[in-house]
């Protein structure tokens, strides 16, 4: 056969590093702290709800191509009241396939081939593939340590972001709060964007899965900037905020040409998913606010017991000021390459991480750092440090 089979544009994802070392995991019998999902189930009244529409026979058929009304009401009315937006449930909210859909069906619709894409590096690896499917070219901006290590270690370098631009820029790609550094842009950073989205007359498409995982500082949407509601295509999810990751209920939120744009391709790659599971999401989304503010502690603490455990085996934390991740340099164990080490981790130690310089364009800028998930019960968090500590003693 001539022509491999696979395009050459997908040449490079072939396999995702997350499903690697989840496999990795499940050889070597390890603790897996690389892939980001919590081993405890969300709220039992939204788990019930979604078996009382099974039962009811609500979902169990397509539902509607932008996703059942009860749970666009639901967005809307979560947008409006944990940030004064205001979004017509009819004609400016899509539900998609969880938000990894939302970004790839945003990207296939917006781009076209030959357009120049901002996003900040290390990005979730999805954004890579998306950009590629679309035919367009990823111009990164590499968000870097600082030279101590508090709340927010990666910071947002403007002159770097500006110096970007390019008459061939079509829209900036933007992830807050950020995985995997667990950066939460602030509102300068978030001004001087917004700044650039209206001079250059560009798109932004935000990933703000992690809106509810914020420890220190506020989450703050873009579209609520001025000039940015017109232009920013908004996507969230229900996977991190209520614990259900396996049911991929992901929703968009723009203004209707935008929405229209990802509608159209949308449709042709998923077209509906997650019937009765959308009428659960819609009732977690009504849930009071304590239950957010509760899920939001018990994350601060898991991340200050799993940082205070990394620290204590060696590795330098950057302690991240939102997401469920924490990310460490190696070179204090005398470790240079994440890659190797998080390949020999699970056998030495019997833990998992995953090398982040797989989500950079430049490997070097993050070679040494691996990311870790807290998003596990205390005693899986306790029994990896120990293996750690051990491991480093070894």
């Amino acid at each position: 056969m001539g022509r491999p089979p696979l395009s050459s544009r997908l040449t490079p994802f072939v396999t995702t590093i997350f499903a690697e070392m989840s496999a990795l995991a499940v050889r070597t019998g390890a603790i897996n702290l690389g892939q980001g999902f919590p081993d405890t189930d969300g709220p039992a009244e939204v788990a019930e709800a979604a078996v009382r529409a099974v039962r009811e026979g609500r979902g169990n058929q397509y539902p509607p191509g932008p996703g059942i009304p009860e749970l666009r009401q639901a967005v809307a009315a979560h947008q409006r009241r944990w940030y004064g937006l205001e979004w017509d449930p009819d004609s400016e909210v899509l539900v998609t396939a969880g938000a990894t859909e939302a970004i790839a069906a945003a990207l296939l619709a917006l781009l076209e081939p030959g357009d120049e894409v901002i996003a900040l590096e290390p990005y979730y690896d999805s954004y890579a593939a998306g950009i590629a499917m679309a035919g367009a070219r990823r111009v990164p901006v590499t968000l870097r340590p600082d030279a101590g290590a508090g709340a927010a270690s990666y910071r947002l370098d403007l002159d770097e972001l500006r110096a970007a631009v390019t008459p061939a820029t079509r829209l900036i790609l933007l992830n807050s709060p950020h995985n995997p550094t667990g950066t939460v842009l602030d509102r300068a950073e978030l001004e001087a964007v917004a700044a650039l989205a209206r001079e250059h007359d560009l798109l932004v498409v935000t990933d703000e899965v992690y809106e509810h995982l914020v420890f220190d500082g506020e989450h703050l949407p873009i579209a609520t900037l001025p000039g940015m509601r017109e232009r920013t295509v908004s996507i969230s999810s229900a996977g991190k905020s209520f614990s259900f990751t396996g049911w991929k209920v992901g929703w968009v939120t723009a203004p209707a040409p935008l929405v229209a744009a990802v509608r159209t391709a949308k449709q042709y790659l998923t077209y509906v998913s997650s019937g009765p599971f959308q009428y659960a999401v819609a009732e977690a989304l009504a849930l009071p606010d304590s239950y957010l503010t509760g899920l939001r502690a018990d994350l601060l603490r898991k991340r200050d017991l799993l940082a205070a455990g990394l620290a204590e085996a060696g590795l330098r934390v950057f302690r991240p000021a939102g997401t469920y991740f924490i990310t460490a340099d190696i070179t204090p164990l005398g470790e240079k390459d994440g890659v190797a080490y998080c390949m020999s981790l699970p056998e030495r130690c019997g833990v998992v991480a995953v090398p982040t310089q797989v989500f950079y364009d430049d490997p070097d800028a993050g070679r040494s750092i691996v990311r870790f998930a807290f998003c596990k019960k205390d005693e899986v968090l306790a029994e990896a440090v120990r293996r750690l500590k051990e491991g480093r003693s070894a």
